[in-house]
């Protein structure tokens, strides 16, 4: 039975391989920008450009682990929108849970959007 170790790296291997592809299908920047260290203004190009599409919602959270503070609650999105605040780079990011999407960004403090800004 020294098949057991060949199929268990085998199979490792194939995990290892495929791994990123739902990111490919779902949103190709994603896996774009964890391949490579971007700066501040890149992220944030690259959030904006992703605004409204599923996953920017999980972009936000890798590019700013850590460095977000909610500031507000809005009508918006599905339902409410959260305003966060990226103090580190004066930066406010409106994210809508249901979908895990960003609507909004705007430089400063924003504790409440304009409402076509959010819808």
């Amino acid at each position: 039975m020294k098949l057991a170790p060949l199929i268990a790296t085998v199979t490792l291997t194939g995990f290892l391989t495929v791994w990123d592809a739902p990111l490919k299908v779902i949103n190709p920047s994603l896996v774009q920008a964890s391949a490579q260290e971007l700066s501040v203004q890149q992220k944030i190009e690259l959030l904006t450009k992703s605004k409204g599409q599923i996953g920017s919602g999980d972009q936000l959270r890798r590019f700013f682990f850590g460095d977000l503070e909610p500031i507000g609650i809005q009508p918006g999105g599905a339902g409410h929108v959260v305003n966060l605040y990226n103090k580190a780079n004066n930066v406010t990011f409106s994210y809508c849970s249901t979908y895990d999407v960003i609507v909004a960004i705007k430089k400063g403090k924003v504790a409440k959007f304009e409402p076509n800004e959010v819808k």
